[in-house]
């Protein structure tokens, strides 16, 4: 019995051995995109700042370095994603089946798409939308000075949580692929998944009525997306299991 534990200890150290060195190679390519970003932070900045046509002011000494350094490191997060997905895959692979593992492995680069995409929505809804709508608020009374930190700051507010819903589709279908999660579950709680999202679009919003209300709908078309697609996979995965079964 000693000797069963001290082999199990021993097997579970060596997973979190191989866990830790995973997450050190993705950490250090993590460094690595940031260094590249920030040689090109000037130029990322300027994609930014030529969607508005007003100048945005130094308030703070540190201001612009923290604008530089945050930018890079949405850069270099977003291009770590998928290094990090397939370490997390590497790591979990041996406990699945070939079938599970090709299907699991295609999921990497939907995460990293979606990220994308959902950096790209939240930003054009932020330039769209909800920038005009704070715009028009002033009528000429106040004489407008926008600050850099405190405007990117929300930029990156509203850009960040559209690039995390944008993962949902995705991460149902990997959920219930390995049978997690369900297609009737999230029917089950869709009304409290569209209560969840609408504090979210709230959250990320000027304190306005239509404009949540907006940011909401791609939200819920995500949703009932991913509502769709896990009924797919769940589809496939029963008709595996039976054909299994029946062999």
């Amino acid at each position: 019995m000693a000797r069963k534990n001290k082999e199990k200890d021993m097997n579970f150290t060596g997973h979190l051995s191989e866990l830790r060195n995973r997450l050190v190679v993705t950490a250090i390519f993590f460094v690595v995109c940031f260094i590249a970003s920030y040689i090109f932070v000037e130029d990322i900045y300027q994609f930014f700042g030529s969607h508005i046509d007003f100048k945005l002011a130094i308030i703070g000494v540190g201001e612009v370095f923290w604008v530089y350094f945050t930018i890079a490191g949405i850069v270099a997060l977003a291009a770590t994603i998928p290094l990090l997905a397939f370490q997390l895959w590497a790591f979990i692979k041996p406990g699945l089946t070939p079938k599970e593992r090709r299907a699991s492995l295609a999921y990497i680069p939907a995460i990293f798409l979606l990220f994308v995409a959902g950096l790209v929505a939240g930003y054009i809804v932020f330039i769209n939308l909800i920038l005009p709508f704070l715009l028009s608020l002033n009528s000429g009374t106040f004489i407008e000075v926008f600050s850099v930190e405190k405007y990117f700051k929300f930029v990156f507010r509203i850009m960040l949580p559209f690039a995390i819903i944008f993962e949902i589709p995705v991460i149902s279908m990997f959920l219930t692929s390995i049978g997690i999660l369900s297609p009737s579950f999230m029917r089950k709680i869709r009304k409290y998944a569209y209560f969840i999202l609408i504090i979210i679009s709230t959250m990320v919003t000027p304190p306005d009525f239509f404009l949540p209300i907006i940011v909401s709908i791609p939200f819920f078309l995500l949703y009932e997306v991913s509502v769709h697609l896990s009924a797919i996979v769940y589809k496939k995965r029963e008709s595996k299991h039976k054909e299994f079964m029946e062999s």
